[in-house]
């Protein structure tokens, strides 16, 4: 039945423009709401120059230099969340809530984490200092 002068748009018509119009409206207002605003990084520069095979552990990240490459990886366990311990003697990183255990590069050994620890820029600096973005 085609909606004439006289006869409005059958009601199903109706609701199904209605939705259509409703998601239209609605749409960007679901998108701001799912936005989030990337963050600055965070950097940190480290004068401290370290010997191959030594570490720094900072309240965000764990220096370490092979006397190759320099790498820093979180302190955040991808498990709960909990503030992880790098064992000089085991060469271990460690959670002390779950015992999650990672490798000096952040793979996970042991769970219950299933995530590796995230790995930050590192950039050595001529004096023998280091740059980390985090």
């Amino acid at each position: 039945m085609a909606a004439t002068k006289d006869s409005p748009l059958p009601s199903s018509k109706r609701r199904l423009f209605l939705f259509c119009a409703a998601l239209t409206a609605l749409y960007p207002l679901f998108r701001f709401l799912g936005y989030t605003v990337p963050r600055k990084p965070k950097i940190i520069q480290i004068s401290i120059p370290l010997a191959a095979g030594e570490f720094h552990q900072g309240q965000d990240y764990i220096l370490f230099d092979n006397g190759h490459e320099a790498w820093a990886v979180s302190r955040r366990c991808t498990h709960l969340g909990c503030t992880v311990n790098y064992h000089e003697r085991e060469k271990i990183i460690e959670c002390p809530c779950h015992q999650s255990r990672f490798t000096e590069t952040g793979k996970v050994l042991h769970g219950p984490a299933k995530r590796d620890l995230p790995q930050y820029k590192v950039e050595k600096l001529d004096d023998g200092g280091y740059i980390i973005t985090i």
